[in-house]
């Protein structure tokens, strides 16, 4: 009879052991994964017969209708071809607006995120316990949507370019804080501590000590919310924010007769959108990884 006591012997029982108790925890893995998707599948389902049902018409008695607002702007500006570059030249003032809107307000939205990510960053927050406080503000300025933060504003304030600055660098400032906040854990504190020991403050260690250590990481997460600002900018100006949105808003407002100053004013944010995306992206990949995009 073989001895199981003996280490030898208890070897191949416990890896049978192990083997089986891994089979289990897979199986358990595999039903909790198959039943979250079910219960998944079953909210998604829910939820879109819920909103089909409070829809005026009816998804899918438009789903066949989805092209026609295309298909109208599409050949009215096919037809008044030869007004487009008056139409560009036109709006190109609008644009430059959105363009100014976007870059103000990330301006302004990276410079309140930098000092509020120092603050909430762990190793480094000039009042330690605050750390807290400081990303709970961060929190809250990100789940609160610009364009509400906008309808608010313009209802203060009135229609226009500040409403839409305001409300787009209060939540920039919110998600890039928490993004210099995770690139600033992970600087070195030798030369914080370096700084420290000749007597330097808490700003001038930060700026002297920690910024060049992670300029690339924010100025390459700065030139990404760059380009999503342009596109919020683009939609604020539906609820009278100013900018290209806002001239969108009134030719498709009036409908036909109207359609080829949509186009043009549809070519020009897509125009600009690509060319801010493709010269951000070539700098961020210069800033991060040094190279050439």
């Amino acid at each position: 009879m073989t001895d199981i006591s003996h280490p030898a012997a208890a070897a191949p029982q416990r890896i049978a052991d192990l083997q089986s108790g891994y089979m289990e925890l897979a199986r358990k893995k595999r039903l909790y994964g198959g039943l979250t998707l079910v219960v998944f599948v079953l909210l998604l389902v829910s939820g879109f017969m819920v909103a089909d049902s409070r829809n005026a018409g009816g998804f899918w008695d438009g789903l066949a209708n989805v092209g026609d607002y295309p298909a109208a702007v599409i050949s009215e500006a096919w037809e008044k071809r030869a007004e487009l570059p008056a139409n560009l030249v036109k709006f190109f003032p609008a644009l430059v607006e959105t363009l100014n809107i976007a870059a103000v307000s990330t301006l302004v939205g990276a410079m309140i995120g930098l000092v509020l990510s120092f603050l909430s960053t762990r190793g480094l927050a000039r009042w330690p316990r605050l750390v807290p406080v400081f990303r709970r503000i961060m929190d809250i300025m990100r789940a609160v949507p610009e364009i509400v933060i906008a309808l608010v504003l313009i209802f203060m304030l009135g229609g226009g370019p500040v409403p839409a600055m305001i409300a787009i660098a209060f939540h920039t400032a919110g998600a890039l804080g928490k993004l210099f906040s995770e690139v600033a854990e992970n600087a070195d504190l030798k030369p914080v501590d370096g700084l420290s020991s000749v007597g330097a403050n808490w700003s001038q260690r930060m700026i002297l000590g920690v910024v060049p250590q992670v300029a690339p990481n924010f100025l390459s997460y700065s030139l990404l919310r760059f380009e999503i600002n342009i596109r919020a900018s683009a939609i604020l100006g539906f609820v009278g924010a100013g900018g290209l949105g806002y001239e969108l808003r009134n030719a498709m407002s009036w409908g036909p007769g109207q359609f080829d100053a949509a186009a043009a004013i549809f070519i020009l944010l897509f125009a600009a959108i690509v060319l801010f995306d493709q010269i951000s992206s070539r700098y961020r990949n210069r800033l991060t990884e040094g190279g050439h995009a």
